[in-house]
């Protein structure tokens, strides 16, 4: 069954880290024999320029008839008119809110060639999953407007939670938690916010549910400094929309760069529960680090973000776990021979392009294929 892929690059680094990831998943198929078909679409500034619109409604058509969609990413200092009428940063929160996209997972794993260059001191072994609400919360909640008084400009944003929206991606962190090592740390801000204690309260009700699972709350404010101090104490973390947002940028220090995270924004379950640490359910996989436009064009960006996003979609959407090992895998080999892009090398280590460390890691996945075949092959020659 061949599988069907919206590409969607964006604006500034989007495309290049995009096209790497594309030859990566490409690779897979040619080494795995699986087939995939590339739909690619406009989105972001580009969008506008072209549209009017960051996400025109053809493309979001198109994402809803595919497997998974593929994001690069968008904004840079063209579009950046606070006045203006709308924002390349639109497209993707109108992909999450269309596609119900509510569960974004973001794995932090520091590599041991990488752990000397993250500004970050004894970060090997770190290898932390979080879960962030991403449908609900200030980025969504209404009202959201801006306003003139008499005593000058005012603002709000509305800070809104259901039951529902809390309870679901709990589920996820909750039995994601239950396949790795059992732990779950829940961070709110329950001595301010009441949608943190509505959180923390359906959170206490599930654990009924989870008995193995161990679980604990803590403020942000703390976890955000036990993040720097002491990593290698988490494994599942789950938390709302904003909170998300900021701390998994900051826990991407740890690995070294931005440009060393995936993604995977996921919707509705297609099948039961989590099997075995994956979820089945339609999703969109992207890097976290953004649109870089200040080295856009140079063929300077970090690709392995991208690609190991691409891994994350042949596990949830695509149901193909040796595949995605194996693309994990190469990322980890092309590091063990050292190869680096500027961003994750120290000052007397080599660096290489974004084209050449993606084709690195194509190399890297070949070999690894090969190596899946000859078991079978010596088996059947006995």
């Amino acid at each position: 069954m061949p599988f069907q892929i919206a590409v969607l690059p964006g604006d500034g680094i989007g495309p290049e880290v995009t096209e790497q990831a594309v030859r990566v998943l490409e690779t897979v198929g040619r080494v795995y024999g699986h087939t995939f078909i590339f739909r690619e679409g406009i989105v972001g500034g580009v969008a506008i320029d072209r549209y009017g619109t960051p996400l025109p409604a053809s493309v979001l058509e198109m994402c809803r008839g595919v497997h998974g969609v593929l994001f690069g990413a968008v904004g840079g200092p063209k579009w950046d008119d606070l006045r203006a009428a709308v924002h390349p940063e639109e497209a993707i929160f109108g992909l999450r809110k269309e596609l119900r996209l509510y569960a974004n997972l973001r794995p932090i794993h520091v590599y041991p060639e990488l752990a000397a260059s993250s500004p970050v001191k004894d970060v090997a072994g770190v290898d932390i999953l979080f879960v962030r609400e991403l449908t609900g919360g200030l980025y969504y909640g209404k009202p959201k407007r801006r306003w003139e008084t008499r005593r000058g400009r005012r603002a709000v944003d509305t800070l809104l939670y259901t039951e529902r929206e809390i309870e679901r991606v709990l589920h996820t962190a909750f039995e994601l938690a239950y396949h790795r090592h059992r732990r779950l740390i829940l961070v709110d801000k329950f001595n301010a916010l009441e949608s943190s204690r509505l959180w923390r309260e359906v959170a206490l009700e599930l654990t009924s549910e989870y008995p193995e699972v161990h679980l604990k709350c803590l403020l942000v404010d703390a976890f955000a400094m036990q993040l720097l101090q002491r990593p290698r104490e988490f494994d599942v973390v789950v938390t709302e929309n904003l909170f998300g947002d900021i701390l998994t940028d900051e826990a991407a220090v740890l690995t070294s760069s931005l440009g060393m995270v995936p993604s995977a924004s996921l919707g509705p379950r297609r099948r039961g529960r989590v099997r075995r640490g994956r979820i089945s359910a339609f999703g969109l996989y992207e890097p976290i680090h953004g649109s870089a436009p200040d080295i856009a064009g140079q063929d300077k960006a970090n690709p392995l973000g991208a690609i190991l996003s691409t891994a994350l979609l042949l596990r949830h959407s695509c149901g193909l776990e040796r595949e995605a090992g194996a693309v994990e895998q190469a990322v980890a080999l092309a590091l063990e021979r050292g190869y680096r892009t500027s961003d994750i090398a120290t000052d007397d280590e080599r660096t290489v392009s974004t084209t050449e460390m993606g084709h690195q890691v194509m190399v890297s996945l070949e070999e690894i294929g090969e190596r899946h075949a000859w078991p079978r092959s010596w088996r059947i020659s006995r």
